[in-house]
């Protein structure tokens, strides 16, 4: 059977010196909770399509994002689809399902070939109970995913396609839920309409007036943000 074929979980394997040196919050533990941490995490390589978490499954791992781009979704089985959120390089989340051990509420889904690192959930409660340093960090992952989730209610009710795609984009770049992103988001126009909900042709016309308004850089394979917080801000005019 090829790998492809196998569950995702089957696929899991030991993570490379690189891809842990990418993972944000092993630089704040203590030496020996990060060398536990280190021994635990596991890498599974997800093809297009694949899904890493799923409606109604009990959490089993903290997942993260090394390479690749994931969306975040409802069930279209009930109801309109609606994507919640790109989560994209350096991306840690479920954190909040994991403190409370339920059932996911969302998909995660692959939208292209990715490298998704997890960490089992008892590891994850472990560090929880003993690490200060870890629990500041998911303390403010949960407060700038709060915060990203209520400026994504307001982008909704936006009616202006240029507003949403601005507004999107400049959610992709987060400096803290997402640290892997940098300055260059690599992702196609086709998968950005996939997370804005409009089609290819309309996000290419916005990301050419945001392009001409100084805002951001169309580049080879990716989009480069140039000023972050008039995105953010976007207004038509």
């Amino acid at each position: 059977m090829a790998d492809s074929a196998k569950p995702l979980r089957e696929r899991a394997r030991t993570p490379t010196e690189d891809e842990l040196a990418g993972v944000p919050w092993l630089a704040v533990l203590a030496p020996a909770d990060r060398a536990a941490a280190r021994r635990q995490i596991v890498i599974a390589n997800a093809e297009p399509g694949d899904v890493i978490c799923r409606i109604g499954r009990p959490a089993t791992y903290w997942f993260g994002v090394v390479e690749g781009l994931l969306k975040m979704s409802n069930n279209p089985g009930q109801g309109p689809a609606v994507t919640f959120t790109g989560v994209p390089p350096g991306a840690w989340f479920g954190e909040g399902t994991l403190l409370k051990r339920e059932p996911y509420r969302y998909n995660i889904e692959a939208l292209r070939q990715s490298a998704v690192a997890g960490l089992p959930i008892e590891a994850f409660h472990a560090l929880l109970d003993t690490s200060i340093a870890f629990n500041r960090f998911v303390l403010n992952q949960l407060n700038e995913r709060l915060g990203q989730f209520i400026a994504a209610r307001e982008t909704d009710r936006q009616n202006d396609p240029d507003t949403r795609v601005a507004r999107n984009l400049a959610a992709l770049f987060h400096p803290v839920l997402y640290p892997g992103v940098g300055q260059l988001l690599r992702i196609t126009q086709q998968e950005l309409a996939y997370l804005v909900g409009l089609s290819r042709q309309r996000v290419n016309q916005a990301l050419k007036s945001l392009q001409a308004r100084g805002l951001i850089s169309i580049d080879y394979g990716g989009l480069r943000v140039l000023d972050l917080a008039a995105l953010r801000a976007y207004a038509p005019d």
